[in-house]
């Protein structure tokens, strides 16, 4: 496993590096853009179509894990995740936080007896029902059931955490830094005003536009732990975290939007 990037300390082969940071979120966004281009081409909303084709991510989805799964193992070596106790319980409690402002919303819009769709500053906070998405109870059969939520689970709280933070905190933040050079030379969580605004803007456009208040909190609050604990395995656990107990609010209140 090669060492943390210093500036004094060479990096070999940093486009192998490159890719290994990149390569995985860039295939499982391929799936989702698939998911959007083809998935209305094979979903049938009718009583006798098959499940695949009455939500074509209960397929897409658990395939799209494999493959994730395949590529970080592929490039697991090049990974340097530095797991501490210490900042590990820290990213644990980031992501408790974290997630908790990014469920308020919808909370509220239970809370607040609201129904329908919202609109104007409640809609763009994203107070909302959030009840429309993967949901595992299209399953009668329980092996089948179990099986489509743990798979999501890995998806979210394994295969998403891994492959986001990697991206985001392990090249983004260094290749805004020093686009031009050898930004593998760059310190992980090297903080500063453009490469928070960079990776934060990203990280919330890459989500739909009912998150992006949350993604806007929740993201700055993972810029604030990478720069303050300059820990990769630390904003990986926070992004666990937060994405394992957003599973569980959602099969407790039915918040399958959410996913």
């Amino acid at each position: 496993m090669p060492a943390a990037a210093t500036p004094s300390q060479p990096i070999a082969d940093p486009a192998l590096l490159t890719r290994a940071h990149v390569l995985p979120l860039a295939v499982f966004m391929a799936f989702m853009l698939a998911l959007q281009l083809l998935g209305g081409l094979i979903e049938w909303k009718h009583p006798d179509a098959p499940w695949w084709r009455q939500d074509p991510a209960q397929f897409i989805y658990p395939i799209q894990t494999i493959v994730s799964i395949i590529l970080l193992f592929r490039y697991w070596p090049c990974y340097t995740f530095d797991w501490s106790w210490r900042w590990g319980l820290l990213g644990g409690l980031f992501g408790v936080v974290g997630i908790a402002c990014w469920l308020l919303p919808t909370t509220l819009y239970d809370a607040w007896g609201c129904t329908g769709k919202t609109a104007g500053w409640m809609r763009t906070l994203g107070v909302a029902a959030r009840s429309d998405g993967f949901n595992p109870g299209l399953f009668d059969n329980p092996l089948a059931y179990w099986t489509a939520l743990g798979m999501r689970f890995l998806r979210a709280a394994g295969v998403v955490a891994l492959a986001e933070e990697l991206f985001w905190r392990g090249f983004l933040m260094r290749f805004v830094c020093d686009w031009e050079g050898d930004f593998w030379q760059q310190p992980f969580g090297r903080g500063g005003w453009l490469s928070y605004f960079i990776v934060t803007a990203l990280f919330i456009f890459s989500h739909g536009a009912l998150d992006w208040a949350a993604a806007w909190v929740y993201g700055s609050l993972t810029y604030l732990l990478c720069v303050w604990s300059k820990n990769l395995g630390a904003c990986i656990v926070m992004h666990a975290t937060a994405n394992f107990l957003m599973g569980l609010y959602i099969i407790a209140y039915g918040k399958f939007g959410l996913w």
